[in-house]
């Protein structure tokens, strides 16, 4: 009947851990398998098997790392990609201590690190073949929104929070960017560009290809990490592509690993992050909102188009112009010359990764959105205002399920139809030793 010891065939162990997967708690996965499937399970033993199949997953994932690492590596079973990228980032999920009790005691916020790695195509250009920031970059209520979800995807950070509209007086964003009458005024560094749709390349940015996404996740620290990523990296044969990008949000973790295991890859902090930066700079520097986008339009643009140099000694004479803290005491989070400061450390330290205009030049991408959103698609699983994890194993395990599930090449099916015990793994006969 091709049944495990579970007493499941392994296409109704792929419905049971998929949905478990794939929803927000077992007691609901186990609500859906028994509407959808009629199959009857209770969410405590779905919670458990999806454990089990996930800590199978992890050592199996552990096993073919070390193997990767102690150089006992098999060649590659699949062509190289034309254009290779891989984005890092780190997830958040509430913990509490284990062993106290009913209720959470010790509430901690803990990082898991995310990766996802995909196969691109796309064309090479003498120039470049998107000079202008896109339209999104330049529609003020989406720029702000997108601000405040960057913000909030780190977790609770409170010196990188964006003051409130109301604290500011200056009320909610514009709509639209600047009227001809408010860019008439004196703008502190470059008026609003133009933006001009046929400045587009259609070629730009790459392309996804087909089964393009894979993704790797875990609890473990970012050497570690940094391992696992190689190792599927060299799987899926990055390190033969044409070229190829690192993307991250500029923590020196990223950048330390990329020089460990992916020097062969070309550098670039995700653009999102440095306008985060800059936006946050602006709302704090302005005196209206006109001159409040007009700074961060201005900043945007240059760091689009690769002059990040000349962004950071605008704000270095802003912060001159400060002058020393007159208050008492230690200077709030957002107190304009600690955000200044702060924004001017995050480009000064990846100046050199940031250089826009020569990397769509070469086809490469300059957002890690595809890690930004596959952060989110892990999150809806992991992370909740009502999930608190005491388990780290268990944990661990139910990562490796949804990293499954978010990857393109079908591993969980794969992953239950070879695993031991399965009636669909192929068993090969020994033959019989002789006596000697």
């Amino acid at each position: 009947m091709k049944l495990d010891t579970h007493g499941s065939s392994a296409t109704v162990l792929h419905k049971l851990i998929g949905t478990a997967g794939q929803v927000k708690s077992p007691k609901v996965a186990a609500q859906v398998v028994q509407l959808v499937g009629d199959i009857p399970i209770s969410g405590r033993h779905l919670h458990r098997l999806t454990e089990e199949i996930g800590t199978e997953m992890q050592q199996r994932r552990d096993q073919q790392t070390e193997d990767y690492v102690h150089q006992r590596r098999q060649p590659p079973l699949v062509p190289p990609p034309q254009v290779a990228a891989i984005a890092l980032d780190g997830g958040r999920r509430q913990t509490r201590a284990t062993g106290q009790g009913t209720g959470v005691h010790a509430q901690q916020w803990k990082e898991d690190k995310v990766t996802c790695l995909l196969t691109l195509e796309g064309k090479t250009f003498a120039t470049d073949p998107h000079p202008q920031p896109p339209r999104c970059f330049l529609d003020a209520p989406r720029v702000d929104e997108m601000v405040r979800d960057t913000q909030a995807h780190h977790g609770s950070r409170q010196e990188d929070e964006l003051p409130q509209w109301a604290e500011l007086g200056l009320g909610r964003p514009l709509a639209v960017p600047p009227t001809a009458a408010d860019a008439a005024a004196e703008p502190p560094t470059a008026a609003t560009p133009a933006v001009s749709a046929a400045t587009k390349d259609p070629d730009w940015p790459p392309q996804r290809t087909e089964a393009s996404r894979t993704c790797v996740a875990t609890l473990q620290d970012s050497a570690s990490f940094g391992k696992m990523v190689a190792a599927e990296a060299y799987r899926r044969h990055f390190q033969g592509a044409e070229r190829g990008a690192l993307l991250g949000d500029g923590g020196a973790w990223i950048w330390t690993l990329h020089a460990k295991w992916f020097s062969w890859l070309t550098p670039v902090a995700d653009f999102v992050h440095p306008l985060t930066y800059l936006y946050v700079t602006a709302t704090v520097l302005a005196g209206s909102v006109p001159e409040r986008w007009q700074w961060y339009v201005a900043w945007m643009t240059a760091c689009w188009q690769g002059c990040v140099r000349a962004v950071i000694e605008e704000l270095e004479r802003q912060l001159e112009l400060l002058g020393p803290y007159a208050g008492t005491g230690k200077p709030p989070p957002t107190e304009p010359r600690e955000v200044l400061g702060r924004t001017l450390t995050y480009l000064r330290h990846n100046e050199p990764r940031m250089n826009y205009a020569d990397y769509r030049r070469q086809g490469l991408p300059v957002t890690s959105s595809m890690v930004e959103s596959t952060i989110e698609a892990m999150n809806y699983r992991v992370k909740g205002t009502e999930k608190f994890w005491d388990n780290p194993e268990g944990a661990e395990a139910i990562l490796q399920v949804r990293a499954a599930l978010l990857s393109d090449d079908n591993r969980l099916a794969r992953h239950l139809e070879q695993r031991p015990g399965s009636a669909f793994r192929r068993h090969h006969k020994r033959k019989p030793r002789q006596v000697a």
